[in-house]
């Protein structure tokens, strides 16, 4: 059956329904957009910033091009959340905290930057649940399932790599970063050809359709996991 592209309101409907769920609901996800539900302001800005991402997909007007560019803009999302996902799940604390925000704030004000950076954290994570919502349920999109959530793993260790690396201070950092340091160009290209295999991937794979190598293993390099592609 031939679905028609989808309107922006239909979108804004959809995601403005799933954020409202999260007070029901108890994922890690729902929980930070529940957080959104409790202040009137962060909630009309999140509307206002989701709109315009909503407008990328819902200006295009085949089916094919809403669904590439739905996934451009969740991995727009993984990009914008990394810096608050990397301290939370690195518990990363003390100095070391300050060090990272300075890395991408500058000398701004630290109280500042946590709460500029916790804001958008928690306004990107509630966009990207919506972008989930909309790819699995409303486009039935099959990139949302393993493979965007293998570039979300890998967007966090190459991320992690390259803060690492940026923030080393003592000795024992600094030698544990050469190492990362060695390995950034190796991560980055699995990213670019995983996001390359990600746009490129169909709605509905076939049954041939299975989890292939971005990179295979050779003599200096350990085989990595896999994203979906055809043999």
């Amino acid at each position: 059956m031939l679905v028609r592209a989808y309107k922006h309101a239909r979108l804004m409907e959809e995601s403005e329904s799933r954020v409202q769920m999260s007070a029901y609901l108890h994922t890690p996800a729902d929980t930070v957009a529940r957080r959104m539900l409790d202040s009137a302001g962060t909630y009309h800005r999140w509307e206002l910033e989701h709109g315009r991402l909503m407008h990328t997909v819902s200006d295009r007007g085949q089916l094919s091009a809403q669904i590439t560019a739905l996934r451009n803009a969740v991995l727009g999302l993984v990009h914008r959340r990394a810096v608050f996902e990397y301290l939370r799940v690195g518990q990363i604390t003390g100095p070391k905290r300050r060090r990272v925000l300075a890395l991408f704030y500058g000398c701004r004000d630290y109280t500042n930057a946590v709460l500029h950076e916790h804001g958008n954290y928690v306004r990107c994570s509630s966009s990207y649940l919506c972008t989930q919502h909309l790819g699995e349920h409303l486009m039935h999109d099959a990139a949302f399932e393993e493979p965007l959530q293998l570039y979300e793993e890998w967007f966090a260790d190459y991320f992690r790599a390259y803060c690492e690396t940026q923030i080393a201070e003592t000795e024992e950092e600094r030698q544990a970063s050469v190492t990362l340091d060695a390995l950034k160009p190796l991560l980055k290209h699995r990213l670019a050809e995983a996001r390359q295999a990600i746009l490129a991937m169909p709605q509905t794979p076939d049954r041939e359709w299975r989890e292939v190598e971005i990179r295979k293993s050779n003599g200096d390099t350990q085989r990595m996991r896999a994203i979906f592609g055809q043999e």
